[in-house]
Formats: C-alpha cells, structure tokens, sequence
C-alpha cells in the first residue's frame, strides 16, 4: 500500500459537513499540567483548516491506558480541551462521554467553524477492550456522527483501533490530515531512498522490541550503531563478559545469526559506564579491559571509547535515523551517552537526520537542540513500524485518491 495514494486533507469539501478527526493528544502530565504542547501544536493547521472552510469539528483522542475505573479521573481530556481552547483562541466544546445521547445532542447543535471534543476514547477499553479491539459497533457509531473522517494520529497509524480504522471502515469519506502526511513524508526519505551513507542508531532494553527495524534497516542502512541493553545480548553472543547487565538469552542465537550476516554493519559498544546496583550512582569504568564487565556489575551506558566511536562513523553521514535511548536515560549519570551522541548528531552539516521515540526525543528536547535535527516524530511506534514494513494498519482504510 502507497500512502500517497491516499486521500488528503486538501482534496475535501468541508462546508456544512461534520467532521470527525482522530488526533493524538497523549500529552505527557505532571502534577495536573500539561508539560509538553508538541502534540496539540502539531495538529493546529488541519483543525484551522477544517474550521475555517466551514466544518463542524468533532475531536478524538486517546489519553493514557484505562486498566479500571480508578484510572479515569486522572485520565480526562478536559484539562486537553482547555489547553487547545488557549491555544487556537475559541471555545472548545468538552463532553465528558465517548457515546450516548447527550454526545449526539453535542454533536446535533455544532455550527460551522465549532470544535467539540470527546471524552478519551480508551474509557471504552472498560468495555471489553472495545477501542483497542476495533468493536465493530464503536466504529459504526463514531463514524455514524460525521460525514467525514480524517485520521491525524500519526502516532496510533500502527494500531487498528475502533477510532481510527473501525472510523475509517464505516464512512462514506475520509482522508489524511496534514500532520500524517508530514511525518510519511519524512520517512519515506528514509525508507525509499536515502542518501549515502545511511547510518542508523537503535537502543532500547530489548531486541525482541526492535527485530523487526533492526533486520529492515540492516538492510538499508551502510552501518548501524546499536547501543542501550540490547547491546549486552549481542556482547553475550560475541563471549564477553557482561555481568548482570540485561541478556535476552532466548535471542542469543539470533543476535549470534544477525552478527555473522551483517559483520560488516553491525557497530557495537567498545566500553560501558557501569554500576553495581540499578540506580542514578557515580558510573564505573572497567579501564584494564573496557570490552568486558565485572561478575556483579551491568552496563548502564556507553562509554567514552563508545561515544568516540559512534562519532566517527556518524560523522560524514548524509542520512541518520536514531531510535532509543543508549543507556538509562532517566538516571542523569548515565544519560551521557544518549546526550553527547544527541550532540553530535545535531552537529552534522548537510545531513537528514530523523529521531522517533519518546526518550530519544526527549533527551534532544532537554538539551535544547530541536531544531538541529530535520525531524523530530511525534510517534515512536509508528515511526517504527513504517521503517520496518512501509506500511501501517490504520491507513489501510482511508479512501484512495479518485
């Protein structure tokens, strides 16, 4: 499937229509406030758009995972709505359901250029998963409150869910926004023709998170830099020493087959900064043979030989795409690696660079450093998924271009 064969935004009418819009307001909160706007921001120009050519806007999201009712206070889109009301400058209209009658009197009074929101569609996962599982009759219902349907979640394009795909299957018109069209745009430079080299960096705890990108891009890519603890099941593999550090030792044999094929591509960590218990503690460096690690040790980051390393076969790439973290990011002592190879990234001249992932972005965002990479994506998994297959569930249903 060609997403550029899908329907865009700008191919539709949207006078008098309503309009249902899928986007991805899972917005990190602390404390009650939101700390992080990228997300609403992203999807601004398609709301305007909607609302200034005349449509009746009616808005999806999910917020969080719903595992039971104590879950819901704390996962309401109100505080959601009250951001974007400040944002766009007009009421945003909140109910604080996701179906029934007082949603479709809601939905009944919209005038052109009016903007409602529903409540978080996974409140509808304490019914038998009913979003997460695409529920036939979510979907139809959503879909029978709108005209059209435009899916702006690039974040959830991998997942087929009631209020994407289920939409998308029961309206006679649908289309993608400008946001969805934006980040395929970005990675297809990566996946249909990147310029060379291509140099590609994975993290991350485990390969059985990443087996499907790590085999697609070692494909793809000149050389690729793999680092975080998934590193030490490839260090196992090779016989080092690694402590205690994280092995996946049911993928050895896979690590072992990976290694042999792609021996010439694969780059892996030469030190590790390390620790004897799991917390934010002063690393340490095992000098007299920096390849190995103690018995009652584990890595937690890579090393300064490591960051050295990397940087020699980043500099001089034309293309770079980086997913995951290179050690425990959340621990400060060893958030120098992800942090010094982030630095020097941005550094690059004249290169295509493209970060997913939530903690890889946001050790760019703490350092200040956004706009030195060319894209920044606001959907990790997805991201992922298009790099690994070329494809993503929830396109599959959108209308093709006439």
């Amino acid at each position: 499937m060609n997403y550029k064969n899908k329907k865009f935004i700008d191919e539709i009418s949207f006078l008098d229509k309503k309009v249902i819009m899928r986007v991805d307001y899972n917005v990190p909160i602390k404390d009650g406030k939101i700390t992080s706007t990228k997300r609403i921001d992203a999807t601004i120009k398609t709301i305007k758009k909607i609302i200034n050519d005349g449509g009746k806007l009616i808005l999806l999201s999910h917020l969080g995972r719903i595992k039971s009712a104590d879950d819901l206070p704390k996962k309401s889109l109100k505080i959601v709505a009250q951001k974007l009301q400040e944002t766009l400058g007009q009421p945003v209209i909140f109910i604080n359901k996701t179906r029934g009658q007082e949603v479709e009197e809601a939905v009944a009074k919209l005038e052109k250029g009016q903007i409602l929101m529903l409540e978080n569609t996974r409140f509808e996962d304490l019914n038998n998963k009913a979003e997460s599982k695409n529920n036939p009759e979510l979907g139809k219902y959503w879909a029978s409150l709108a005209d059209v349907f435009i899916n702006e979640a690039f974040g959830t394009l991998h997942r087929e869910h009631a209020s994407n795909a289920g939409i998308a299957q029961n309206i006679s018109e649908s289309a993608i926004g400008y946001l969805v069209k934006y980040e395929l745009d970005a990675l297809a430079k990566v996946v249909d023709d990147p310029k060379r080299p291509f140099v590609a960096i994975i993290g991350g705890a485990k390969i059985s998170d990443k087996i499907g990108v790590l085999s697609s891009l070692l494909e793809k890519a000149d050389k690729v830099l793999i680092g975080g603890g998934m590193s030490y099941t490839f260090k196992k593999a090779l016989g080092y020493e690694i402590g205690i550090s994280i092995c996946e030792e049911d993928k050895l044999d896979l690590a072992q087959g990976l290694l042999e094929k792609y021996r010439d591509k694969i780059i892996l960590s030469i030190d590790a900064a390390c620790a004897r218990e799991f917390a934010d503690v002063e690393p340490i460096y095992f000098k007299d043979n920096p390849l190995e690690i103690a018995k009652d040790a584990e890595g937690m980051d890579i090393g300064p030989l490591t960051i050295r390393l990397f940087k020699n076969h980043l500099q001089g790439a034309k293309t770079i795409l980086w997913n995951g973290t290179l050690g425990v990011a959340e621990f400060k002592n060893f958030s120098i690696g992800t942090n010094q190879i982030a630095r020097i990234i941005a550094s690059i001249p004249n290169c295509y660079s493209v970060i997913g992932g939530g903690d890889s972005v946001a050790a760019i965002e703490a350092q200040g450093i956004q706009k030195h990479f060319s894209h920044i994506s606001t959907g990790g998994g997805a991201s992922i998924t298009f790099i690994e297959k070329g494809d993503l569930i929830g396109l599959q249903y959108i209308q093709d271009k006439n």
